[in-house]
């Protein structure tokens, strides 16, 4: 059976109960409510959540205030763990709002820390937020459900903008250049049934990459 780590929020569970119901046959680690054999999964699943702590930053910054209260160093530390051991092990990687982030500082990036018109209430569950993709995404959608306050800012190695907010640039979907699975989204697919075909993409993925490891 293939494995899948995790990090999922007891409030962000709905949305994903759905998405891993069509797929009994991965069995879901989540690291919130267990330890995770990281040396087992094949695959890893980065989900939304608050900003991520600053010792684990690849920056200075003057204002502490921008970050959110509710930041949670032990999370940070194992999802900046389990980035590592997904790369070295080539296994499949989706990055989904704060993972996005972590997947970017983890590969040596930078964050702007506070950006404006990004997170109003309206596009938390609504497709209103218009993309210009890159004629080479594999996943292209028109509008978005992103809501967030922090952004990329400097590329990690390797990785490649596909997708950018059409008002501002802020970038919105990356790709791991050279790698067989590593895309990670700024915007919510777990929230809508439009992001399904990514989802499926992901997840067989995953399938494939237990099947390699049972040989």
């Amino acid at each position: 059976m293939p494995n899948l780590a995790t990090w999922i929020r007891r409030k962000d569970a709905k949305w994903f109960r759905p998405i891993f119901g069509k797929h009994p046959e991965i069995k879901v680690w989540n690291a919130l409510r267990r330890r995770v054999p990281l040396e087992k999964m094949d695959g890893l699943l980065l989900t939304g959540g608050s900003d991520i702590s600053p010792e684990f930053l690849r920056q200075k910054f003057a204002d502490p205030s921008v970050l959110s209260k509710d930041m949670d160093p032990e999370r940070d530390r194992w999802e900046f763990e389990a980035v590592q051991e997904a790369l070295s092990r080539g296994l499949p990687i989706l990055a989904i709002c704060k993972g996005l982030q972590v997947f970017n500082v983890a590969l040596g990036g930078t964050l702007k820390l506070d950006i404006k018109g990004h997170n109003l209430p309206e596009q938390r569950h609504r497709d209103v937020q218009p993309l210009r993709s890159a004629h080479r995404a594999s996943h292209r959608f028109s509008k978005v459900n992103s809501a967030h306050h922090q952004a990329i800012e400097r590329l990690g190695d390797d990785l490649e903008a596909e997708a950018w907010a059409a008002h501002d640039g802020i970038i919105e979907q990356v790709r791991l250049q050279k790698y067989p699975f590593g895309l990670a989204v700024q915007y919510h697919p777990e929230r809508s049934h439009v992001y399904e075909s990514l989802f499926e993409d992901f997840l067989s993925r995953v399938k494939n990459s237990g099947k390699a490891s049972e040989r």
